[in-house]
């Protein structure tokens, strides 16, 4: 169930960033939107990837899942942060994107955990 839920989100999230893709692309200045764009669709990615490594077996499932999670969560904050700052003028909430990046980074480091604690 958990697995459906982030395969649907990392599908939204991949949808969302060639959105902000486009609109960097055809705006004025809207850097903001490529970085949001590139975290939506890097870690959309790495949310298949992960699904995909958990169903062969090969990363700690729990902690797998939290990665996973991390990974959406983060994506969200980051790019939602940015994106409200280009369209609103405001952020999401103070450090929304920082704490989004740093929510990324230790998904990553969980991924290693989860590679490294895995049944074999």
């Amino acid at each position: 169930m958990m697995a459906r839920l982030l395969l649907g989100l990392a599908g939204l999230m991949g949808a969302a960033g060639v959105a902000l893709a486009a609109a960097s692309a055809h705006g004025g200045d809207a850097s903001r939107l490529a970085a949001a764009s590139a975290m939506l669709l890097f870690h959309a990615t790495a949310i298949l990837g992960v699904i995909a490594l958990l169903a062969r077996g090969l990363l700690h499932g729990g902690i797998g899942l939290i990665a996973a999670v991390g990974f959406a969560a983060g994506a969200a904050l980051f790019a939602g942060d940015l994106t409200l700052r280009q369209y609103a003028g405001h952020s999401l909430f103070p450090y929304a994107a920082p704490t989004g990046g740093t929510v990324m980074i230790l998904s990553w480091l969980a991924v290693t955990l989860a590679a490294v604690v895995a049944k074999r």
